[in-house]
């Protein structure tokens, strides 16, 4: 028989196990502006997602460039200027692909840019807007990454 006191201890029992989840595997991270997270897409030519990734909030964009293009075949790929890194360039490279990305700002050296096609990248815009159309979507009211994902 338990004993009497810890009988009547307030707080939820205790359960055995592991986590289920936690800031990692949530895709959680501390940037300057709190705790969030942050999602990466590559859309087609008419604005349909393709593929999404969602990472901590204090992760890079150009790190992420790479999965997103991985195992896909675009012509071009229009990305926003923090996506440019030397490393995406050369797989654009290596793959056949017109990168139509704007020179970093820390750049010594702008690299040339086709500006009529990169007129074309509202589309990717447009997406997250309609994206933030879904409250419960951005403010992460699903808590978890996989509901995040699931648009």
């Amino acid at each position: 028989m338990g004993d009497a006191q810890s009988d009547r201890r307030a707080g939820a029992p205790a359960r055995g196990g592991p986590k289920e989840s936690d800031a990692e595997t949530e895709c959680l991270g501390r940037s300057r502006g709190g705790i969030g997270t942050k999602i990466h897409a590559c859309t087609e030519a008419l604005g349909n997602v393709v593929r999404l990734i969602a990472t901590g909030g204090q992760a890079g964009d150009s790190p992420q460039a790479v999965p997103l293009l991985a195992d896909l075949t675009p012509g071009k790929v229009l990305a926003d200027t923090a996506y440019d890194s030397d490393a995406t360039r050369a797989y654009c490279a290596e793959k056949g692909i017109e990168a139509v990305i704007p020179s970093h700002p820390g750049r010594t050296d702008a690299l040339p840019m086709d500006e009529e096609t990169y007129r074309d990248r509202n589309k990717v815009e447009r997406f997250f807007g309609r994206l933030k159309q879904y409250r419960r979507q951005v403010t992460r009211y699903g808590k978890t990454v996989v509901s995040l994902l699931a648009l």
